[in-house]
């Protein structure tokens, strides 16, 4: 597995190091060892570095290895950074799987390859691949890339969780800087939780026989509204409501990036309906998703609550030197 010690691999790590005594060895491919904290049983996981830019390092990894979890992105840099990491290190990885004859390989995804427009209960297949960044643009060439070679592709939309730094800390920074509700709130989203896309990774990996060359979305199958998220972070986070309703346009005129793809991009993530059909990954792993994602936001709301303080005071402290 790459990317054993990120947001969602380290929650995919825990569970298959804990299958049981006569499980495999998890064999976890990192550019760093992993922290104590971390916590990797010795006697459940063998640790190598080396570093997917580096084609030379990937020798011998998958050797022994069944199946192939690649978890590892690079998000956010310049576009050689990503294609350095997400195309070329996909590609370089799956030289060495296939050097050694490993033919299971399931890659995490994203949603956000799509076209930045409405999707209502899209199933795979159906919308137009089409990314903006530099980091969705690299992550897509990933992907066509394991598909092409029989493996297959999740793709979840927003991931919320402990570890989340970026999906309910947007949410947060949106409704301080725009305190009104979009819409009203009426835009559905496809969530899930880090734990329960875990779990689906790791049933994935045991299955003895994976979809392959297709593409799984993966979200919770009952999308949230808006409305329902801002609650739920407004709640876990005790901070205020919104109040009155704007339009996109309006929200955007508000926030400064009427003319700004980032900023445009952004609110429609979190404003426009943006969510998938999910039946398909389900059904196949036979597992249950857990709860519908603006009641499984309350079992992270001490988490959120302890990083939000966290971050207040780191940025106190920087403003204070």
């Amino acid at each position: 597995m790459t990317g054993g010690t990120g947001f969602v691999g380290s929650h995919v790590t825990r569970l298959l190091r804990t299958s049981g005594p006569d499980a495999p060895v998890l064999r976890l491919f990192t550019h760093r060892r992993p922290t104590p904290g971390d916590g990797a049983d010795a006697r459940a996981v063998e640790t190598v570095t080396g570093d997917l830019t580096d084609p030379a390092s990937l020798r011998g990894i998958c050797d022994g290895v069944t199946t192939v979890v690649h978890l590892a992105a690079r998000i956010g840099g310049t576009h050689e950074e990503c294609r350095a990491v997400n195309t070329e290190g996909t590609r370089a990885l799956l030289a060495e799987a296939e050097r050694a004859g490993v033919r299971r390989f399931v890659h995490l995804g994203t949603a956000a390859v799509y076209r930045d427009e409405p999707h209502r209960g899209a199933a795979e297949g159906v919308p137009v691949e089409e990314p903006s960044s530099s980091t969705s643009v690299t992550r897509l060439a990933a992907d066509r890339l394991v598909l092409a070679a029989g493996g297959t592709v999740l793709r979840p939309h927003l991931i919320y969780g402990r570890g989340d730094t970026w999906v309910i800390p947007a949410v947060a920074d949106l409704m301080g800087r725009l305190p009104h509700w979009v819409d009203g709130g009426r835009a559905r989203l496809s969530m899930i939780s880090a734990d329960a896309l875990a779990g689906a990774v790791a049933d994935l990996a045991r299955l003895p026989g994976l979809p392959a060359g297709q593409v799984l979305h993966a979200s919770h199958p009952e999308p949230v509204t808006c409305r329902e998220l801002i609650t739920a972070v407004a709640r876990a986070l005790d901070v205020p409501l919104p109040e009155g309703d704007v339009t996109l346009d309006e929200a955007l005129a508000l926030l400064g990036g009427a003319d700004d793809p980032l900023v445009r991009r952004r609110l429609s993530l979190l404003t426009v309906d943006h969510w998938y059909d999910s039946s398909r990954l389900w059904k196949l792993v036979g597992t249950e998703p857990g709860p519908p994602p603006a009641q499984g936001l309350e079992r992270y709301a001490s988490w959120y609550r302890d990083q939000r303080t966290a971050s207040a005071g780191a940025g106190t402290g920087a403003a204070a030197t």
